[in-house]
């Protein structure tokens, strides 16, 4: 009979060891997981002083810290409250495990846990939460593979960025951040004490929700840390009586959401795993000046908005900042209210851009030899179209004509009919095509050209108005400056432009620009000590309103219009309804950055001519034209 016995036990042996060696051989694959670990990222985006923009992730919002930069205070408080031999097991502690054997057989049911901290990473990253005998036994033995494998101190810096610790947070750095707005080097005892207690319950201990029984588990925490003698009694009680201040933040922290949306849309084609990588982005964007251009952005939608009795009204807007010699984004508003519409008019949006196209036409026509005083017709004339059978009979805004008058004068007072008639003297060919080579899309065949009957979002043409900005290379906007992936490996994004004119002949243009702002149509923009240049733009029936304007450094495009494209108010021109929000936002980033550059500079070959007390600026291509004295006047070279 004991023979039997014996044999029977052997055979018990021999099997318990080999489904032992069997699932020990079968989990060293699924603790790779954990010896190589690679868990899910938050990708960050910043502004080009480093401050937090947005997190971006996906089921899981982790910030990794490495085990160098966490505090030897957070390591002596998780291992006092969770596993105090940590230090000294290999992975599981069979003392504790017999104890709470004992406890479960006498209740006849799972009571007490005795898992390690090493168990309780593995239950984490690799197991179910069900409490069965199998399940226990593969935890155990995987605890004692990654015990093996890694060293202590991997094994708590995996622990530290893998746990949840409520509110969304995975991860003590980023619960860290979350909860106090704090690095971990900037804690004090009781926040350590608190954000160690979380994982064992971190709904039951949010802070955020349930601050009370926070606070009492983390004086168990301090407790046991006095307990075990790892610190004095005076910090002890000090840490006792304190109530740590406690954020209920968002977990995306967008601080700008128009320009996340299109960060997001700019790099997921490219990094397909961007919401889980780990990915440090940072843009050119400037967060004191987003929040600028929000403020005017809205500042000048109410005052149109108190004009308005609709309360159907889609009336809305959008303002592009760019840094005119590098084409950088330096703030990008697509809408009043994000939370009320998350189309982003900025990029997205396709608008006429009425007379603000002009510049462009009077560029090409510098360019052709025409000079700042030179003479062009402001008369009425009729256009037929044979095919369709009808007549175009285009007009001033002032419904008048003047003759002939200067091409400053023409651009100064945005006269549609002088405008109209510099482009048929140019040829609509000419016209067109250097539109087209300038990357203006959809551009029609016809001398509504000349009005900005073509469509373009404020972002693309805040990059065609750089070629005026930054004096004859035309810059290509960019959001992006660098992205550096959780290896540190970075991709630099440099500035992208390309030389349409020499700076001489762009500054013929800046100086009627600024002349548009002194005394034309885009006086409501005037700021005292700055010289501005500017464009309004204003389309048929009043459905586009644009002020395009720029000092010697930044460029401000401010668009407001109906989504609907419906008309607004009669009588909304750019000059009205947009240079306001320009102005508003220049005035204030003077405060912001008084040191900016206040005049433009006049380019080597840029010569001066006085003519009846006025300043024109010509060069060897743009000469002043030979005219009789009855139209001339008093003339004044000046080289």
């Amino acid at each position: 009979m004991l023979k039997y016995v014996i044999s029977i036990f052997m055979l018990l042996v021999i099997g318990v060891s080999i489904f032992l060696i069997k699932t020990y051989s079968d989990i060293r694959f699924e603790a790779y997981k954990i010896i190589n670990y690679s868990p899910p990222l938050t990708t960050q985006i910043f502004d080009r002083h480093g401050k937090l923009i947005a997190n971006i992730f996906g089921k899981q919002n982790r910030l990794y810290v490495k085990y160098k930069n966490i505090p030897p205070r957070v390591v002596e408080a998780l291992v006092a409250i969770e596993d105090t031999l940590f230090f000294e097991h290999s992975g599981i502690n069979l003392e504790a495990i017999f104890r709470a054997a004992i406890t479960d057989i006498k209740a006849m049911k799972f009571v007490e846990g005795a898992s390690t901290l090493t168990q309780q990473l593995v239950k984490d990253t690799l197991l179910t939460r069900n409490k069965t005998i199998m399940r226990k036994i593969k935890e155990a033995m995987l605890a004692i593979r990654v015990d093996e494998a890694i060293s202590k101190e991997a094994i708590i810096e995996r622990y530290l960025n893998q746990v949840y610790f409520g509110h969304g947070y995975y991860g003590i750095k980023t619960a860290s951040l979350g909860y106090f707005h704090k690095q971990l080097n900037q804690l004090n005892l009781k926040e350590i004490a608190m954000l160690v207690g979380l994982p064992k319950a971190p709904s039951a201990y949010n802070p955020t929700r349930h601050m009370d029984l926070s606070l009492a588990r983390a004086n168990t925490v301090l407790a046991r840390l006095y307990k075990l003698g790892w610190i004095e009694k005076k910090q002890y009680q000090k840490a006792l009586n304190e109530r740590p201040l406690v954020f209920d933040d968002t977990l995306s922290q967008n601080k700008a959401p128009y320009v996340v949306e299109e960060v997001i849309k700019k790099i997921r084609g490219k990094y397909k795993d961007f919401r889980t990588g780990g990915y440090k982005i940072y843009l050119n964007i400037d967060l004191s000046l987003q929040k600028l251009a929000r403020k005017a952005l809205k500042f000048g939608y109410d005052g149109l908005k108190k004009d308005i009795k609709d309360k159907n009204s889609t009336l809305n807007g959008a303002m592009v900042v760019l840094n005119n010699s590098t084409g950088g984004v330096l703030a990008m508003v697509g809408g009043v209210d994000y939370k009320k519409s998350k189309f982003d008019r900025a990029t997205q949006s396709k608008r006429q851009p009425g007379s603000s196209i002009k510049p462009f036409i009077y560029q090409l026509a510098l360019n052709s030899g025409y000079a700042q005083n030179s003479k062009i017709p402001d008369i009425s004339r009729v256009y037929k179209n044979v095919k369709k059978d009808k007549k175009w009979k285009p007009r001033n805004y002032e419904n008048n004509f003047e003759g002939l008058i200067t091409l400053e004068y023409a651009l100064v007072h945005s006269r549609n009919l002088a405008t109209i008639n510099l482009v048929s003297s140019l040829g609509l060919e000419n016209v067109y095509s250097n539109l087209k080579f300038l990357g203006f899309k959809r551009v029609p065949y016809n001398l509504s050209i000349a009005l900005g009957s073509l469509g373009v979002s404020p972002y693309e043409f805040a990059g065609k108005y750089t070629l005026f900005s930054n004096y004859g290379k035309m810059m290509k906007p960019f959001l992006i400056k660098k992205i550096i992936n959780r290896y540190g490996d970075e991709e630099i994004f440099q500035p992208q432009g390309r030389e349409i004119n020499k700076p001489k002949q762009a500054f013929l243009l800046i100086n009627i620009l600024e002349n548009v702002v002194t005394h034309g149509t885009g006086r409501n923009a005037r700021v005292p000590g700055i010289e501005i240049a500017g464009k309004t733009g204003t389309t048929n029936k009043y459905i586009d309103a644009w002020f395009c304007g720029f000092t010697p450094d930044i460029e401000i495009i401010t668009w407001y219009g109906n989504d609907n494209n419906t008309p607004m108010k009669r009588g909304e021109t750019g000059g009205r309804a947009a240079a306001p929000a320009f102005k508003y936002f220049l005035q204030r980033y003077l405060k912001i950055h008084p040191e900016t550059k206040r005049k433009f500079t006049i380019p080597k070959g840029v010569h001066k001519m006085i003519q009846n007390k006025k300043v024109y600026y010509f060069t060897d291509i743009s000469k002043p034209q030979k005219q009789n004295d009855e139209t001339i006047g008093n003339n004044k070279l000046i080289f």
